[in-house]
């Protein structure tokens, strides 16, 4: 296996230092929750200052495109900052995902619509679906699109849907074409949705197989840096409350007990840093990405969810209340730990990869 760089660049830090301000402006717990109690829970405005404004949803997309040509190290960057805040905006799904399968099908004209924020792709495969795995397509009769599809991702705000079809052809679909019903879901800032399709047109971009692979294996790596900003978020928050609240006129935090819990949660959340890191290098310069893929998932879910779960009970009461925000972390991290792959899978995978079968 090759040498992975687990170091930020000063231009990573410094995109961090831009993405953090303007969620702090922008992204504020009070105004997440609002959001998840009425009936449009994506943030657009925050979406355009996040895609247009800054760009970001062209990173992965050439610059003779309109893109930014960065890199995969980036996009990670930009999900650790959107997993510290929950951000209500579908980046990794239409950035990352929708993006990684439109370059892998070269449909540039998309890809440009996309760069520039003129439009929100979303790739109509289940959530849940891991990288190799088989997933759910849809008839193609007299050239029309004909099927359902559920438990899509973000797909309330798409523009354009891109649907496997049985003919083995990748299919765009303007979202207005299908019929998309949101369905009741664990993380309210990401919503999942079922997408009827009877006698849509579409247009072949290219073949399916490949193209969801690409995008699944994406998603699934640049995931556990969205899960590490969860874990980073909780810890930091539980440290920063457990140094304030007092109990028998001393800090919580000094506690030998509590000491211990947050000292090996901090040692978990390390070792994510680092397999996030090294996931999100491999997929940018392609060495041994289906091993850092794997080892970054079967790692990130578990350590996402156990720091979200600690933050919620060290918080005691008041982190049992809906007004404070833990409880969308830990739905966050509920819902991460199934979606494109659970650990188990990932572990499974990694397993076949490296030739170490169970006996």
């Amino acid at each position: 296996m090759t040498d992975l760089d687990l170091l930020y660049s000063e231009e990573e830090e410094a995109l961090r230092a831009a993405v953090r301000g303007l969620l702090a402006d922008h992204c504020d717990p009070a105004g997440v929750i609002a959001r998840t109690e009425s009936e449009t829970p994506h943030d657009i405005a925050l979406w355009k200052a996040l895609a247009d404004g800054m760009g970001l949803a062209g990173l992965l997309i050439p610059e003779e495109l309109d893109g930014q040509g960065a890199t995969h190290r980036e996009a990670a960057v930009v999900l650790e900052e959107l997993g510290r805040a929950v951000a209500p905006v579908p980046y990794l799904t239409s950035a990352v995902v929708a993006t990684e399968a439109l370059l892998e099908c070269g449909a540039d004209d998309l890809l440009t619509e996309l760069a520039t924020a003129t439009t929100i792709g979303a790739l109509a495969v289940a959530l849940s679906t891991a990288p190799g795995g088989a997933f759910r397509t849809v008839r193609v009769e007299n050239g029309t699109l004909h099927g359902e599809l559920t438990g899509i991702a973000d797909a309330t705000v798409a523009d354009v849907l891109l649907v496997p079809a049985d003919d083995g052809g990748l299919y765009a679909v303007a979202a207005g074409a299908a019929t998309v019903t949101a369905k009741p879901s664990l993380d309210l800032t990401r919503p999942v949705a079922t997408v009827v399709l009877e006698g849509a047109p579409g247009r072949r971009l290219g073949d399916a197989e490949p193209a969801v692979r690409r995008a699944l294996r994406a998603a699934a790596g640049l995931l556990a840096s969205e899960q590490l900003g969860v874990a980073d978020w909780t810890l930091t928050e539980t440290v920063r409350y457990l140094k304030e609240r007092k109990q028998f006129n001393r800090p919580v935090g000094g506690f030998q007990a509590l000491k211990h819990r947050l000292a090996q949660l901090w040692l978990e959340v390390v070792n994510l840093r680092a397999a996030a890191r090294g996931a999100a290098d491999a997929l940018a310069t392609g060495a041994d990405t289906d091993v850092a893929v794997a080892v970054a998932q079967a790692y990130a879910a578990p350590v996402a969810v156990h720091a979200a779960e600690e933050a919620l009970q060290l918080h005691a009461g008041i982190g049992m209340t809906w007004e404070h925000p833990i409880h969308l972390y830990l739905k966050r991290a509920k819902a991460d730990s199934i979606a494109y792959g659970t650990a188990g899978a990932h572990r499974a995978a990694l397993a076949e990869l490296v030739d170490l079968q169970a006996p």
